[in-house]
């Protein structure tokens, strides 16, 4: 008898082998701007600038490139930070009052930002024990004295304590309490309030044993530490907001809570002193808010500066923020749209040097960062290299290009240059220049297309860790809007005092909803572009190296196809303005398509080979020749009962409870038929998979297989278009191929429509007389309905097809069209190859049934290997509803790794996410930030820089063994030690570029399998709550 052992299929070692070389999952910088921010310093030897955050991130920036990022243990909020000159050095203050040494350290020529200590200061009475002082309480102010080697805390309580900076340990016998100072002071002016809290602490930059200390009752000190005694003191009586010591130490600036300040001379009379020199209210005479910070900044023409914060008359402007330049006679009120944080000037602090000459202004304001020129005559504002606000207008959509031709990449740099034209002067320039950047320079280049709420996109360059704005287009201009006229109502109104002058570009208020940008797509080898809004509008662009004034065609597309019994309930379409309008030079508008009814654009593709665009909305899709102006096909994907897609977003109120109510029931219903059905046996196809909502003993037992609840045909919106996709392939018969058309719904229907494209005249933009036809040539019912969220077709070798004009121009292979060819279909729970034109199933990964997810994004993306540099395999990369990022391989769908990248909690950050051609992704940890994450092991951008620090010699440094891991600010998994910290000492001659060189098998160019972009996703900032969304919580 024989016997026959069968061997349980293991792991391949050799294939592990291989994943290892392929696949790595590393979040590498945040791009954008810092999430909340509380705190502000600058080294002005090292030239670097730091920024807190509420959330208890730091992160340090220099040169372009520059960046180091820290967190504190404690999610509290950074208050006050101070760098130790020169000494790559920051002491943080938190609002617990706990104190945090940071370091940059290198390792392998690389710098990383550590925490080296922190210090809890003592709350209890008499911490010291002989001398029985007051509680150190809450720590109010921190100058640091001595070259950083000191420094004094102010207390609420009034006392001033002396801090080892080195150590962090508090210097017994030195605390400075307010008896001690009040001794010094007249009986009159000691009767009555005690001093208050210490509300500044300034050090003189010759003598580094006086201190000034400003209490909140008006008291201000110099005190001299070595003789333990008051040099001088000034009396005053209004509540104290600020001072600054100007620098050669004969003048005080203070500022109050009445909105005036005052200039103290300290070498005039005896002390004390109960006058100021000059003492005024800016904009008075009326009652004026607080002055909060004020500097005193001089120069050798005797004209010097004043620049202060607040002082706004309380009635007129108490709601504006406001900075004021004052110089001599010339005054200009800084006008900002956000809060002021915190503000700097850039000047010399060499002892050596009489006058200060402020070079720079840089301000601080909760949603930007606004840096002006003060060398330069009208103080301009200086573009920032990075720290660019993403959130001007909140994000709608965005979308990534890859390997951006060089030609196109100068012809958009040169029409943002046109956009903000430099001032003659070169000494315009951004004063951060800390530090070195030692990653390689990236050998292809990379755009960050973002659409916003105003009807913008903005281009972003990012190639490398500082993402730099490039070009913003605009297209509220097309349309018309009542902006114009409130705009000249407004300036009409404005006074000519205060001086206001707007300064910077953060503005969320958007002028029409419907100009919100929902879908872009660009062809990079035409420069031809596509622009789809929220009221129905697709704008076809192109690129224009010069101002042109011309009219636009409009074509209406009825997508209802005069179906009876819909009336469309949402808002009206924009008015498009008539007759030639001027363009600036960049995308200029060539064709408006206007979708009726005008609701959102759900999906757009464009192929500017065959000069066709696709657009999809909660209608149905439809297809237009923007070379002949006219368009092709529309079809009508409403179900009879699908009343919601009348309604439009902004209309949805009461559908939104409705559809909640539907919901519940449709949960309720699934679980008490989920039940009956357990005792029959039910042995159909395996599509039978888990409802998300399935109780909690089904996610205990986590079963091989999970049962899907099947979705009813009638369920709200499931005509929604959710991707649209061109390809030339073989749909009619297997001998014949040509141009395709592909449009998945909500409802799990595919549409593929074969076309007819009559081939263009040589040298020609302009069709022939005959026009496109396209006929429909199959159609796809998925089973359990579920949306398709992509569709791709792969050549006989499995390849995704190259993109538009690639092959043609022997920009990448040439696709394989003798064997068959396949169409990828990934839908919300199941990716599914059939062959192509029968249309029959030959793969199949149900992501759902094993995973227990849902898919939200999935993109095609090369991964070239670490180890050879001519292997690079094409994978699937998906973004379920978990948060987490799943591999597949093509065409096999066969599992290779998945990470968990983001929070399931963080529905905005997974709808913003982005996936790029070569294993890299986007996704929004706030409304102004961008997280970059890159799923494979060679194509990495991440900070690689160094600083040159110099320490003292007898400086002690004590670094924890171990570097801690802690979520970051947006709770996402990270690390506390800056971006190189997570793998031990990062490596420099790993390719730092955003796209790595084309490979073999990347030259056929993976598109993302939804659209013409490598990415293109819809981030919805209404707060709108779908029914997906309650599906995935009550999982």
């Amino acid at each position: 008898m024989m016997k026959f052992r069968f061997r349980r299929q293991g792991a391949d070692p050799q294939r592990e082998k291989l994943k290892q070389e392929l696949f790595a999952f590393h979040k590498t910088v945040e791009h954008g701007f810092p999430n909340q921010p509380s705190a502000l310093a600058f080294d002005p030897e090292l030239r670097i600038m730091a920024i807190g955050t509420r959330s208890g991130a730091v992160k340090i920036y220099g040169a372009p490139g520059v960046e180091f990022t820290g967190l504190h243990r404690d999610a509290a909020t950074v208050t006050q930070m101070h760098f130790l000159p020169g000494q790559g050095r920051l002491l943080t203050l938190l609002d617990d009052s706990s104190l945090h040494l940071w370091e940059v350290v290198h390792h392998n020529g690389c710098a990383h930002l550590e925490e080296a200590l922190h210090h809890q200061p003592p709350s209890r009475p008499g911490f010291d024990g002989a001398s029985g002082l007051p509680s150190l309480a809450r720590i109010t102010v921190v100058l640091l004295v001595a070259a950083g080697d000191l420094a004094a805390l102010g207390t609420e309580g009034g006392s001033v304590f002396f801090l080892d900076v080195p150590t962090l340990t508090l210097l017994e016998g030195q605390t400075l309490g307010p008896d001690e100072v009040l001794r010094s002071v007249p009986d009159d002016y000691r009767c009555g309030k005690a001093l208050g809290p210490v509300e500044s602490l300034q050090g003189h930059l010759r003598d580094p044993t006086k201190i000034l200390i400003g209490y909140s009752r008006g008291l201000l000190v110099i005190w001299n530490r070595a003789a333990r005694c008051a040099d001088r003191i000034f009396l005053g009586n209004q509540q104290l907001e600020s001072v600054c010591w100007e620098r050669s130490g004969r003048t005080l600036v203070s500022s109050h809570s009445d909105g005036s300040y005052a200039v103290w001379a300290t070498d005039a009379g005896d002390s004390p002193t109960t006058q100021p020199t000059v003492a005024t209210t800016p904009y008075g005479p009326f009652p004026c808010k607080a002055i909060s910070k004020i500097l005193w900044r001089n120069c050798a023409s005797g004209e010097h500066f004043i620049v202060f914060s607040g002082g706004m008359p309380r009635a007129s402007y108490g709601d504006r923020h406001c900075v004021s330049v004052l110089q001599a006679e010339t005054l200009v009120t800084l006008d900002f749209t956000s809060r002021v944080i915190d503000f700097f000037t850039v000047h010399s602090t060499r002892p050596e040097d009489e006058f200060d000459e402020p070079q720079a202004l840089a301000v601080l304001l909760e949603e930007e960062l606004v840096v002006l020129d003060l060398q330069t005559p009208g103080w301009p504002a200086v573009p920032a290299p990075y720290l660019a606000p993403l959130h001007s207008s909140a994000i709608t959509c965005s979308a990534h290009v890859a390997n951006v031709p060089a030609k196109l990449w100068a012809r958009i740099v040169s029409a943002g240059e046109q956009q903000n034209p430099q001032p003659a002067s070169g000494a315009s320039s951004w004063p951060i220049t800390g530090g070195r950047n030692l990653a390689q320079e990236p050998t292809q280049r990379g755009l960050l297309l973002t659409g916003h709420e105003d009807g913008t996109v903005r281009f972003w360059d990012a190639s490398g860790v500082a993402l730099r704005p490039l070009y913003k287009l605009s297209t509220a201009g097309l349309f018309q809007t009542d902006c114009e006229h409130a705009d000249s109502l407004a300036q009409a109104a404005e006074d000519d005092w205060p001086p206001f002058r707007k300064v910077g570009c953060f503005d969320p208020y958007s002028d029409d909803p419907r100009l919100g940008v929902q879908k872009v797509a660009l062809c990079k080898y035409t420069a031809q572009m596509v622009v789809a809004g929220t009221a129905g509008q697709v704008l076809v662009l192109e690129l224009s190296d010069e101002p042109s004034d011309q009219a636009v065609g409009v074509a209406s597309v009825d997508l209802l196809q005069d179906r009876e019994g819909f009336t469309w309930k949402g808002h009206e379409r924009l008015s498009p303005r008539t007759g030639p309008l001027p363009w600036p030079a960049g995308f200029q508008p060539r064709a408006l398509v206007q979708c009726l009814p005008p609701a959102a654009v759900t999906a757009v593709t464009l192929h500017a080979e065959w000069g066709l665009v696709a657009f999809g909305t909660s209608h149905g899709f439809g297809l237009f020749d923007y070379l002949r102006r006219s368009p092709v096909l529309a079809r009508c994907t409403l179900h009879p009962n699908d009343s919601l897609a009348m309604e439009g977003p902004l209309s949805r109120v009461k559908s939104l409870k409705k559809s909640l109510r539907q919901s519940f029931r449709r949960i309720r219903k699934s679980r008490v038929s989920g039940k009956k059905r357990l005792t029959a046996a039910s042995s159909k196809e395996a599509n039978a998979q888990l409802a998300e909502q399935a109780g909690p003993h089904d996610v205990e037992v986590t079963p091989v297989q999970r049962r899907i609840e099947p979705r009813s045909a009638d369920d709200s919106l499931s005509g929604v278009v959710r991707c649209l996709y061109f390809a030339d392939t073989f749909l009619r018969d297997a001998a014949h191929h040509g141009p395709t058309m592909w449009a998945g719904t909500n409802s799990g229907s595919v549409f593929a429509y074969a076309l007819e494209v009559p081939a263009a005249a040589a040298n020609s933009d302009r069709r022939p007389e005959r026009a496109v036809e396209a006929v429909l040539g199959k159609e796809v019912q998925l089973m359990h309905r579920a949306p398709v969220v992509a569709v791709a077709v792969l050549d006989g070798r499995g390849r995704p097809l190259p993109e538009p004009y690639e092959a043609s121009r022997d920009l990448a292979q040439a696709p394989d069209m003798q064997g068959g060819h396949a169409v990828l279909i990934a839908s919300e729970e199941q990716f599914k190859v059939f062959t192509l034109p029968k249309v029959s199933a030959k793969t199949k990964f149900k992501l759902t049934a094993h995973e227990g997810c849902r898919v939200r994004k999935v993109a095609l993306a090369t991964f070239a290997s670490v180890a050879c540099e001519d292997y690079a395999e094409t994978c699937l990369a998906c973004l379920t509803n978990l948060g987490d990022v799943h591999v597949f391989s093509v065409p096999g769908l066969r599992p290779q790794v998945h990470y968990a990248c983001i929070r399931k909690e963080d529905i905005s950050g997974i709808a913003s996410c982005v996936f790029t051609r070569h294993g890299q992704g986007f996704y929004l940890i706030s409304p102004s930030e961008f997280e970059r994450f890159s799923l494979s092991a060679r194509n990495i951008t991440e900070p690689l820089c160094s600083l040159d620090i110099s320490w003292p010699r007898d400086a002690m440094r004590a670094r924890p063994q171990e570097s801690p891991k802690l979520s970051q600010a947006n709770g996402t998994p990270g690390v506390v030690l800056g971006p190189q910290s997570r793998s031990g000492s990062p490596d420099p001659t790993r390719s730092e570029g955003t796209d790595t060189p084309e490979l073999p098998e990347a030259t056929l160019s993976p598109t993302s399998v939804d659209s013409a972009t490598s990415a293109d996703t819809t981030l919805d900032t209404t707060g709108d709550v779908t029914v997906e969304d309650v599906k995935d919580f009550l999982g």
